[in-house]
């Protein structure tokens, strides 16, 4: 959730997004893919339920796996079976401590799941996490008319007083307050609001735009004069980059290429639950993958059992125009995690905004390079709208939430591709 800063409003207001839909459709999904943590008074509340003496519980079990190696480091999640599902994932496909205790006795994070709650100045910006089937397939009851029982979530999620946090940073080097902030998320979300434009344009076309805002000053540029500024560079845009614009296929250079492949591979990994990074053998093979992903010769490592092993180079051929559907997909995803705040800031990892988009942007060329993954695994050479969904649930699992995102090195890789300019050559490449 990323919501650490203390709230000093008793109940802020929270801002929904108004085209996603959602409810669960108990797929069991995020009960299959993600570790949980707990905290102490949720281990006490589990043991209190004596699973000990539940024979439903697989082999018998521990159903609570303490981690740390020091009193100081102790923390707790709950455990997986030998699958890396949750413990508590019953056969059916639903959780049992839900079934037998009530929604209310389930960690908060299996409560919260999918949303993710984020700063927005005195308010709180609600966005969604992309992993889950039923959002990427917008299927449920519109999220914005769901606001008393999302309340009912953030209650339990937002600190008892609100301070409002400093705003993120606008660049490396320059800052502005909250009104001007959320000025700017506003503007950017609009580049992806025209339903004719397809996706990829609109993606130049914004990173266009942050590219004006990289290059500018802002210690007098700061309220009306901020309005302004954004009508300015957005009318610029307009003219360099109009919304018929033509995009070259161009490939990314050499190095553009391997540190996008080892990214997209870090997308592609299954290893957020415990379990899956165990063992001196797991890193070894892992390390031996990254050899294979830097030279992309021969066959693409299966990184998990979804994939299949095809040639890298089947992934670098034309696979046709993204379908209708997908299109739909992407702006709703753009337009959820913009407006969410779900791409800078304490959502994702204290990045400065603009290059918060350049990471949210390298989600289009990565999710599209998993797709074709899946494809070329099952012989086709052109992409279906499920190929687009299953990627995208797979890539945005990680998504501000895996710590690697956020370490210097992976910021370094993001920042080299967008100043090479290899970023906009591989949405164009991929995108096509």
């Amino acid at each position: 959730m990323y919501l650490s800063q203390r709230f000093s409003m008793p109940s802020p207001q929270l801002k929904l997004p108004t085209i996603q839909n959602w409810n669960c459709h108990n797929c069991g999904g995020c009960c299959k893919q993600h570790q949980i943590e707990i905290t102490l008074e949720e281990k006490e509340r589990i043991e209190k339920q004596r699973w000990e003496e539940d024979d439903s519980i697989p082999g018998g079990k521990p159903v609570i796996v303490k981690m740390g190696l020091t009193p100081a480091s102790q923390r707790y999640r709950l455990a997986h079976q030998e699958d890396g599902s949750c413990i508590f994932l019953n056969e059916q496909g639903l959780c049992r401590i839900h079934a037998k205790f009530g929604e209310p006795a389930k960690p908060l994070a299996c409560q919260v799941y999918p949303y993710a709650f984020h700063p927005a100045g005195n308010d709180v910006a609600v966005s969604l996490r992309f992993s889950c089937p039923s959002v990427v397939s917008n299927l449920g009851e519109r999220v914005d008319r769901q606001e008393a029982a999302i309340r009912k979530i953030a209650n339990q999620v937002l600190p008892k007083r609100y301070q409002t946090p400093p705003a993120p940073k606008l660049t490396a080097r320059e800052s502005v307050g909250w009104p001007d902030t959320l000025k700017a998320v506003t503007a950017l979300s609009r580049f992806f609001a025209d339903k004719e434009i397809p996706v990829q344009t609109s993606l130049i076309r914004a990173l266009g735009w942050m590219e004006l805002i990289e290059q500018s000053r802002f210690s007098i540029i700061q309220g009306e004069r901020f309005t302004e500024f954004l009508e300015l560079i957005t009318q610029a845009v307009d003219q360099e980059l109009p919304p018929d614009l033509e995009l070259p296929r161009t490939p990314p250079g050499r190095l553009g290429g391997i540190q996008f492949r080892l990214l997209a591979a870090q997308y592609a990994r299954k290893d957020t639950h415990a379990e899956a990074a165990k063992g001196l053998g797991r890193r070894m093979s892992l390390l031996m993958s990254a050899l294979k992903f830097t030279r992309g010769k021969g066959e693409v490592p299966p990184l998990q059992e979804r994939f299949k092993s095809v040639p890298f180079a089947a992934l670098e051929e034309p696979f046709g125009p993204l379908p209708e559907e997908s299109e739909k997909l992407f702006s709703r995803y753009f337009r959820v995690k913009i407006q969410g705040l779900h791409f800078l800031g304490a959502a994702y990892y204290d990045i400065p905004f603009v290059e918060g988009f350049y990471h949210l942007t390298l989600m289009f060329p990565s999710i599209l390079w998993i797709a074709r993954w899946i494809a070329a695994g099952e012989g086709r050479t052109a992409l279906t709208a499920e190929d687009v969904n299953e990627a995208m649930t797979i890539a945005d699992h990680h998504h501000g939430y895996s710590p690697v995102f956020g370490m210097p090195h992976f910021r370094s890789r993001v920042k080299t591709l967008s100043r090479s300019g290899d970023l906009k050559k591989l949405i164009s490449w991929y995108g096509q």
